[in-house]
């Protein structure tokens, strides 16, 4: 699958962008174990054009995890095109617009999912951006704004019309946000479009390596996008790419490997923010892991895990969890 002159490989995986999850630090990881593309957190167009300083941070990138997308969302013409053009300074392979993101801060105020409402404003700004810009254009959204409303087949040429060179379609409507399953049946309607010819990558409900195999298969989508399966599991790319290159599992992906991993991923944030905040970085993944998933009476440790305040004292709790599992000693309800 090709993204301009980007190659991603046959059946490329993506790792979604995030807001305070797909930092410098997790983008790393991701594109270590395999992950064909990453990107940034999505940023507003609004603060890259008042130059808010955290938003222009989030535009820091490395060689290392390239190819990399920045992702920007917005609801006026100007300000997208502006910011698609401090962007593309930053140096990313391609700039991906969100018609996507259906939380109401969004949404709600007329960008990411909520641009859907307004396909003309929609299709004008991404004609604008197009033009703008040198680096490849790159669209995320989703079937529609709600069930009555599934305007992904047309609205997908009429994008491609525009100029841009892939689309990532969410298998839910705005309304859904993250409730239900991902109606893939559309995704791949897209797909089967005689009329279209940019790659069209599929997102929604991928956990697995089996869901992702199973993805390409059925729908015959170019590449897939992997969102909340990732949080405290970088290595799922590991994973699905073994799968999917029928590359046998070594078996060194054990227990202590990714709580090490874990680990890592601790300190590259401590490192690249400080202590404090970094550690609030990765508590997200050290509560979604599925790591801890299933270990009896593990609800107080997972307190103290989680309102850990040094490295330190994260890293104790991480080896002891990784010691009673390793020793099959187990949590009684006091631990």
């Amino acid at each position: 699958m090709k993204i301009g002159n980007i190659d991603l490989g046959e059946k490329p995986v993506l790792l979604a962008p995030m807001e305070d999850v797909t930092d410098i630090g997790f983008r790393f990881l991701c594109k270590r174990f395999g992950a064909s593309m990453v990107y940034t957190e999505f940023v507003s167009a609004e603060a890259l054009v008042r130059s808010v300083k955290s938003t222009i941070d989030k535009l820091t990138i490395s060689d290392e995890e390239r190819p990399v997308g920045i992702q920007i969302y917005g609801r006026n013409v100007d300000d997208m095109v502006e910011a698609a053009r401090i962007v593309e300074q930053a140096g990313p392979d391609v700039i991906d617009l969100n018609f996507g993101c259906p939380v109401k801060k969004v949404a709600g105020k007329g960008a990411g999912a909520g641009m859907l409402r307004n396909v003309p404003l929609l299709l004008e700004i991404t004609r604008k951006v197009v033009q703008a810009v040198k680096v490849p254009v790159t669209v995320k959204t989703r079937l529609g704004w709600d069930c009555n409303d599934l305007i992904i087949t047309q609205l997908a040429e009429q994008l491609q019309d525009c100029g841009i060179q892939a689309l990532t379609i969410h298998g839910r409507t705005r309304s859904q946000m993250y409730t239900g399953q991902a109606d893939w049946t559309l995704i791949g309607k897209v797909k089967n479009n005689p009329r279209m010819h940019i790659p069209i990558i599929g997102n929604g409900d991928i956990t697995s390596a089996e869901e992702a195999k199973a993805a390409f298969e059925r729908y015959g989508v170019d590449g897939v996008m992997v969102g909340r399966a990732t949080f405290g599991r970088p290595w799922i790319f590991r994973e699905m790419r073994q799968l999917l290159d029928g590359t046998p599992d070594d078996g060194s992906m054990d227990l202590a490997w990714k709580i090490g991993v874990l680990k890592e991923q601790l300190l590259l944030n401590v490192e690249r923010i400080d202590e404090y905040r970094g550690i609030l970085h990765t508590r997200r993944h050290l509560a979604a892991t599925p790591v801890f998933k299933g270990i009896p009476n593990f609800r107080l440790t997972r307190i103290a895990l989680l309102r850990a305040e040094t490295v330190e004292e994260v890293t104790a709790i991480l080896d002891d969890i990784q010691r009673r599992l390793t020793t099959g000693e187990g949590y009684s309800p006091a631990s």
